[in-house]
């Protein structure tokens, strides 16, 4: 009995402990697997970071060597790249620490003129006709912070001729300039015909040959005065293989602003020139005597109705000049005189000649005439012309008197037949569309008195479409 009871009451553990066996046994085998599913993953994800490793570091050599070649090709390590780039009408490279700067300039000039040339006088018919006044193309910067330089041609008229070329130190407080550029003499005769008020300059400047030379000057730029000077070769820079002897000219000009400041001016100058002919010319027949001469109406197609003879070997130039600009108003005038010491076997006396013009203009729509180191500059556009909705652009109004006096004294030169005085008025209207473009409208008449012209009148019209950069 008592194994029975023992049997019976062991029955019951061991089964239990058999079910419990058999419950536990899958889940320990679950276990198991999960473990070797976890290592299998963490085994992947190392081989997947190995694989990221090694494809980020291909990129990085494929990004060194196209780096290596880059420099390769414009011999430029990037580390030295520093560039700046602003917009002055074109793009203007420099360096951000100021020593080098480029630009690419240029201009464009279209006119159109027609003149009447009073035939039944002059015997010279009437203009009608367009040409590419100016088209230019050139190079200007600065080297190592104190050397400008500025190189320039002009295609016009199917000639390549240089305008300005020059270098030039400003690091001293005189600036030194040496190559082709502007004699000192003259307001208007100086400043670029992007920024006269009208198509063409005063007819002294033509008339008395203020112009382009190779040399060199000084020059000084303060807020309220100037002083330049200079010596230049007085044969042109297309006449430097024509004669044997380039001869000399002298040439200085001093300005005083007692008033400047924005769109308030006042300003006075006087300037200077003497020159001595060329010496024999190489050909032996060209004639290096200096000739004095205009266009007609002040217009560039014009033909010359009063002129010279060639009988200076010398000359000496004077002149003052002066302007006010008050807001969107600006009067301006200058005199010259210019002494011709003539070849004795041409004339039996030395004429002197004279040039003067005054002028004045008016902005419509409020702008006014930069000034700075005594010169007027680009004139900016409150409300340029734009296709996005823009302004009106700039108008200005203008007119001008301009005489020139070439007349012969008493018969001293027997050969002058076209010595004459010539008076010319002028009206200017000029639609400014933005700083860099304007359209130019000018109607003139020239009245000629003396010489075998005497009484002609010439009236004409100029337009001119304009561009710079």
């Amino acid at each position: 009995m008592f194994a029975r009871q023992q049997t019976g009451g062991l029955c019951p553990i061991a089964g239990a402990l058999a079910l419990a066996i058999s419950i536990s046994s899958p889940s320990v085998a679950h276990a198991a697997d999960v473990e070797q599913l976890e290592a299998q993953m963490r085994t992947m994800q190392a081989q997947m970071q190995e694989l990221q490793r090694q494809v980020d570091q291909a990129k990085a050599q494929a990004a060194a060597a196209n780096k290596v070649q880059a420099q390769a090709i414009d011999m430029t390590p990037a580390d030295d790249l520093d560039l700046k780039v602003k917009w002055k009408g074109a793009p203007e490279l420099s360096s951000s620490d100021g020593r080098f700067k480029f630009k690419v300039r240029g201009r464009v000039n279209v006119d159109y003129n027609g003149i009447d040339q009073d035939e039944a006088i002059t015997g010279d018919p009437d203009v009608s006709a367009v040409e590419l006044r100016r088209a230019r193309l050139g190079v200007s910067g600065t080297l190592f912070y104190d050397w400008n330089y500025k190189l320039e041609l002009d295609f016009a008229g199917d000639n390549a001729s240089i305008k300005d070329a020059f270098i030039e130190y400003t690091g001293l407080p005189v600036d030194i300039r040496a190559g082709h550029f502007k004699t000192y003499n003259s307001l208007e005769a100086l400043m670029s015909a992007n920024y006269t008020t009208f198509m063409e300059k005063a007819a002294f400047i033509e008339a008395f040959s203020i112009d382009r030379l190779i040399g060199g000057g000084l020059s000084h730029y303060s807020n309220h005065w100037t002083a330049e000077a200079g010596i230049f070769a007085t044969a042109p820079e297309a006449n430097q293989t024509t004669y044997l002897d380039d001869g000399t000219t002298y040439s200085a000009r001093v300005t005083v602003a007692p008033i400047n400041r924005d769109r308030q001016v006042v300003h006075v100058g006087a300037s200077t020139r003497h020159r001595d002919d060329s010496g024999d010319p190489r050909d032996g027949v060209s004639d290096p005597l200096f000739q004095y001469r205009a266009r007609g109406a002040d217009l560039h197609l014009a033909d010359r109705l009063v002129s010279t003879p060639k009988i200076a070997e010398a000359d000496t130039l004077w002149a003052l000049e002066g302007a006010v600009v008050l807001g969107p108003f600006s009067l301006q005038g200058e005199y010259a005189q210019d002494t011709v010491e003539t070849a004795s076997a041409l004339a039996s006396a030395d004429p002197t000649y004279t040039g003067w013009y005054v002028s004045g203009s008016w902005f419509l729509t409020g702008e006014s005439r930069p000034y700075e180191d005594g010169l007027f500059g680009r004139v900016k556009v409150k409300n340029s012309v734009a296709a996005d909705g823009g302004g009106w652009g700039a108008w200005q109004i203008a007119g001008r008197y301009d005489v020139l006096d070439l007349s012969d004294q008493s018969g001293a030169i027997p050969s002058c037949t076209a010595c004459g005085e010539q008076k010319t008025w002028l009206i200017g209207m000029n639609w400014y569309l933005n700083d860099y473009m304007r359209l130019m409208l000018n109607v003139n008449q020239s009245e000629i008195a003396g010489g075998v012209n005497d009484g002609a009148e010439i009236t004409g019209v100029g337009m001119r479409a304009q561009m710079d950069w």
